[in-house]
């Protein structure tokens, strides 16, 4: 049996159509027509049902879906075990939502021009979930916010960046008193329910400012346009850019400069990627020294 046959048969699960497929592995949408067709002989079972220029998985298609994932995954472990002279692989990230559009891209900009043969599969996913899957197996590594608690043996973290809590107010208060800010404005806030809205809520109550509350959640960018449409404001890490566009925010500092959330790569001592892993790290630290240097007059 083909490898590649079960690779394109994953591709046109994910991309939704026979089409689509061809365009991300290269080859005509009839090659990829054949190709599944000849694994189904093979299987003995239809794989792919297909309505119009869509298509869809049959139930027996979902049932090998998950091993075909799995035996294409071990497949690329081996070459990476392999060759010894050549980094190659795939590697499995999670990436907190901060970190997902703000760090990764340049990251990864960096990784696919230096590292050519490595393939990334990314997980989006919050920060405590994304360590949980570190520790099982799951993933390789993960861009997450820096744990509150100890973390096992089997695990290693690497601080990448630090975001200093900010208030985030509109441009024309840019001149206010943050704290007086924090208790006369409405706030917006960063939901105590997830790591980063749980330091800002720390900070409040560690200063005894009771805020006048008007909205909770957990979206930055959400936040940050609330904010210019002078909703309230709010107590936020200064995450790393891109920032929505074309608002008009004042990023006021705050009296504690000791108040941050950290965010780092946790990753897996026991992964059998480590090559990959340690790549990760290396243009990971280089991404961010590009990001901090100062920019050319």
């Amino acid at each position: 049996m083909e490898t590649q046959f079960l690779n394109t048969f994953v591709t046109i699960v994910d991309q939704g159509s026979m089409a689509a497929a061809a365009r991300v592995l290269g080859i005509t949408p009839a090659a990829v027509a054949q190709q599944i067709r000849t694994l189904e002989r093979e299987i003995g079972a239809p794989l792919i049902a297909r309505v119009g220029r869509t298509v869809s998985v049959t139930e027996e298609g979902a049932r090998i879906l998950p091993r075909t994932r799995e035996l294409l995954r071990n497949i690329a472990d081996l070459r990476s075990v392999a060759t010894e002279s050549e980094i190659a692989g795939e590697l499995r990230l999670g990436a907190c939502p901060t970190a997902l559009a703000g760090i990764l891209p340049d990251v990864l900009a960096r990784m696919v021009e230096t590292f050519p043969q490595i393939n990334v599969f990314i997980k989006p996913g919050y920060s405590a979930d994304l360590y949980h899957a570190v520790e099982q197996g799951d993933l390789d590594a993960a861009i997450v916010l820096q744990a509150p608690f100890p973390l096992p043996k089997t695990c290693e973290w690497q601080l990448l960046r630090e975001e200093p809590l900010i208030v985030l107010a509109p441009a024309h208060l840019a001149d206010r008193d943050p704290h007086e800010l924090l208790a006369t404005q409405p706030l917006i806030r960063y939901d105590r329910h997830q790591w980063g809205g749980r330091q800002a809520e720390e900070y409040l109550r560690a200063q005894r400012i009771v805020p006048r509350e008007r909205f909770e959640l957990n979206a930055l960018n959400a936040i940050a346009v609330m904010v210019d449409r002078g909703l309230g404001v709010s107590l936020v890490p200064d995450w790393a850019q891109p920032w929505p566009e074309g608002l008009k925010l004042a990023r006021i500092p705050l009296p504690d400069a000791s108040a941050k959330r950290c965010i780092g790569i946790v990753w897996s001592r026991s992964s059998v990627r480590v090559r990959l892993v340690t790549v990760l790290l290396q243009e990971s630290k280089k991404a961010m020294q590009q990001r901090s240097a100062p920019n050319p007059l």
